[in-house]
């Protein structure tokens, strides 16, 4: 088979990117690492109960928010030379949406104050005595959003000072409204088809809208969840975004295959740093941020479905939280040892570096699936 000289011309260019980026980041790296321990942005025993665990105590006081390696080495490099209206604007600012969410996040957890939260009995109490009968008014008002921040506690690995879940899931689904309402009403009625594996295309109508939503979502929560050991992240998200960037060059979406390559790029950059022992940590300016563009860049050359296998190391660590949620609340135990499933096996022994690179195995081996079944 002959490739035709335009296919390799954008994959020329999309390895262009990607070194470009890479070499970028490798350049103002250090600079944010000297910044990021100046303002001492670093990780803190009193909200992160994990540093309590044996050889995890290491980590105290290294930085996070490394993330912003990546964010912003994407973010400029595509508005610079790969600005377009119609493809990279709407997965850039979905992404810097969720990389500041994160981000705030990330400095409320070192900077802030406890917040208080009540209870849902607390406020039924405050409903029958409290004295005025404004404020009784206003917590009966109010009652939908309490029972909705309760609800959401239960999804909380830690509520402490930091952005809380039910504020997290508020801004995430607006994230995913934006990239809904761009891919429903502004990208054509294309784009309201999804492709099934093995079958063709099926036009869904608006149902798109809910699922692209709920995909968007959950992938920026599941990359959320994966940063929790020296490279599991950064490791992990190469391998998709290069399958992403293979899989957006097949398709001749040309905008979107040079964004993944960038992002492939600048991550290589961040794993190097990211390796144990760490000199940053992606954070959650990162994690949201690039679990969000990842969700997108799927959705929009229409192998959403394919995300299970894409993001596949993801899905299972956000999965093992879910189990262990189910376990503690409905069946009175532990599923897991602890959870994401990457504690599991550190408590069962496996070192860190064991861990991490089993999971990089099987990740890839999942994505090779992933594209194999796109090929279909």
């Amino acid at each position: 088979m002959t490739i035709p000289d335009s296919s390799l011309d954008l994959l020329r260019q999309a390895i262009s990117y990607g070194l470009v980026s890479c070499i970028f980041a490798f350049l103002w790296a250090p600079f944010l690492i000297k910044i990021l321990y100046k303002y001492k942005l670093t990780r803190r025993p009193e909200y992160d109960a994990t540093l309590a665990m044996g050889a995890r105590k290491s980590k105290v006081g290294v930085p996070v928010m490394g993330g912003l390696l990546v964010i912003i080495t994407v973010a400029l490099i595509t508005m610079l030379f790969n600005w377009d209206r119609s493809f990279t604007w709407v997965p850039i600012a979905v992404m810097i949406l969720a990389a500041i969410l994160g981000g705030v996040d990330d400095v409320l957890n070192i900077y802030g104050q406890k917040r208080r939260s009540r209870k849902l009995k607390q406020i039924l109490r405050l409903i029958r005595v409290h004295k005025d009968w404004k404020m009784r008014i206003w917590y009966i008002i109010t009652l939908p959003w309490t029972i909705y921040k309760r609800i959401a506690v239960v999804l909380s690995r830690h509520p402490g000072k930091g952005v809380h879940v039910h504020e997290k899931l508020l801004l995430q689904f607006v994230a995913g409204a934006i990239t809904a309402w761009w891919i429903y009403f502004k990208l054509g009625e294309h784009w309201r088809e999804i492709h099934i594996p093995f079958d063709g295309f099926i036009d869904i109508g608006w149902f798109i809208i809910p699922l692209i939503v709920f995909f968007v979502m959950f992938t920026a929560n599941a990359v959320n969840v994966a940063d929790g050991m020296d490279g599991l992240a950064g490791g992990s998200l190469i391998i998709t975004f290069a399958a992403l960037t293979i899989l957006s060059w097949l398709e001749g979406f040309n905008e979107i295959a040079l964004l993944n390559a960038t992002a492939v790029g600048a991550l290589i950059t961040y794993t190097y740093f990211n390796i144990k022992p760490a000199r940053f940590q992606m954070g959650d300016v990162g994690s949201l941020g690039l679990g969000a563009l990842m969700a997108i860049n799927a959705i929009v050359i229409n192998k959403m479905l394919l995300l299970p296998f894409l993001a596949f190391i993801f899905y299972v660590e956000l999965g093992s939280v879910v189990i262990q949620i189910f376990g503690r609340y409905l069946l009175g135990r532990r599923i897991f040892k602890m959870a994401p499933i990457h504690h599991h096996f550190e408590m069962r022994g496996w070192s860190e570096e064991k861990t991490v690179m089993r999971f990089w195995i099987i990740h890839a081996a999942m994505v090779l699936l992933g594209l194999w079944i796109a090929l279909y």
